[in-house]
């Protein structure tokens, strides 16, 4: 089985959270309408307009309160948490992922690097003392 990236595990944990506040949601929600469900049940149910019963009613305010604690649930799970040190976390994390260089290959590149600034500037010192600077002496006339 191929590891997950930390942007493929963070995915999961968001939707499991968001799977446990649902399932607290859904439990508040059903304690509450034990709670009315208890004092409904002792009456009769009444009709109201358009031949709905109390009941009726009831599972639709219930229905409403359980949308309105999931769409603030989703709001809150929307919101990342704001932590002070995770850039530098995060920072750590990434360093240890880094493949660095050996002494030894720091040491030879250094030398590569070296000796190529050597190369071009004796090129240049070369290119413009012996044959630019002449050249405009002999062009612009002032060396006469």
């Amino acid at each position: 089985m191929a590891k997950k990236s930390k942007t493929q595990r963070a995915k999961a944990s968001a939707a499991r959270a968001a799977r446990k506040e649902a399932r607290q949601a859904e439990a508040a929600a059903e304690a509450l309408k034990q709670a009315q469900g208890e004092s409904a049940d002792t009456e009769a149910p009444k009709k109201k307009l358009f031949g709905k019963t109390s009941q009726a009613a009831d599972s639709a305010k219930d229905a409403k309160q359980s949308k309105a604690v999931e769409k603030k649930a989703e709001k809150k799970a929307a919101k990342p948490k704001k932590k002070r040190f995770q850039f530098l976390r995060d920072v750590k994390a990434e360093m240890k992922r880094v493949t660095w260089p050996s002494r030894q290959d720091v040491l030879r590149w250094s030398v590569v690097v070296v000796a190529a600034l050597l190369f071009f500037g004796i090129y240049v010192a070369v290119l413009d003392n012996g044959i630019i600077t002449p050249l405009l002496f002999l062009i612009s006339g002032l060396g006469a």
